[in-house]
């Protein structure tokens, strides 16, 4: 028989379930588990997802919170047989590289997105490079990112980014509040490009770089590639797959 962890939020909806699933099927430490069932929402898949990176434990989630789009339906009957029937998905993430003032490399790897955000109310300016060309000498913005397709319906899609299908080999590079040049919407990269974004003016317009939830303060640039040595289990059920969830939210109005 499977043997299952169970990883909950603080959320009473998600401490209910973890009781009666823990009841009906039992429960394992994580260290002994096949499968971690993450009861909560997309945060809590997040974590789960960083905390079993490279373990080889697939997370299945199931929503017990507010968004849940990384999230199976909660449905307490026929657990066992729906995670024998759930395809997984791997996901690698993003590795990001950090030169900060005091002349310190630091590094991070982000699951959904790393992100590039203004420090004070002066807009940043940014000069982003692909692979050794510049491709955009000055970007005057709020910030920019690039997300995974794990990622793209996150943060990406609240700056008007594109949404990935979850086996596309690309990265979705996004401004946020671009003032100029004003009409540059971002751009989609191949997954094995190597991105490197640089901050004009540093001293005058600060800015941090922020991989998922761990952020670096005062940058003067950062590196970013896929970190294929790094990979995340993620797992769907069949009838609800993350390509339909793809789907459904672009026809979305």
């Amino acid at each position: 028989m499977t043997r299952i962890a169970i990883l909950a939020s603080d959320a009473p909806d998600a401490a209910d379930a973890a009781r009666l699933l823990s009841a009906r099927y039992g429960e394992v430490p994580a260290g002994e588990a096949d499968i971690v069932v993450a009861l909560g929402g997309d945060g809590l898949m997040l974590q789960a997802l960083h905390a079993y990176m490279n373990t080889g434990k697939p997370i299945y989630g199931m929503n017990r919170g507010s968004v849940g789009f990384l999230m199976n339906e909660y449905r307490p009957e026929e657990l066992m047989e729906r995670l024998a029937a759930a395809k997984v998905e791997t996901i690698h993430p993003l590795g990001m590289t950090v030169e900060v003032e005091n002349g310190r490399t630091l590094s991070a790897v982000a699951i959904n997105e790393v992100s590039m955000l203004r420090q004070s109310y002066q807009a940043a300016k940014l000069r982003i490079t692909i692979d050794g060309q510049v491709r955009l000498e000055e970007l005057s913005c709020d910030g920019v990112l690039l997300a995974t397709p794990a990622g793209s319906t996150a943060y990406n899609l609240s700056a008007h980014g594109p949404i990935l299908p979850i086996n596309a080999p690309l990265l979705a590079l996004t401004p946020i509040s671009p003032f100029r040049p004003r009409r540059w919407r971002g751009a989609l990269l191949p997954d094995q490009a190597k991105v490197a974004i640089a901050v004009l003016e540093p001293e005058k317009r600060p800015v941090n770089a922020v991989a998922d939830h761990i952020e670096f303060k005062s940058v003067l640039e950062v590196g970013i590639a896929i970190d294929r040595q790094s990979a995340c289990l993620i797992m769907f059920d069949r009838d609800h797959s993350w390509d339909d969830r793809i789907l459904a939210e672009q026809f979305r109005y």
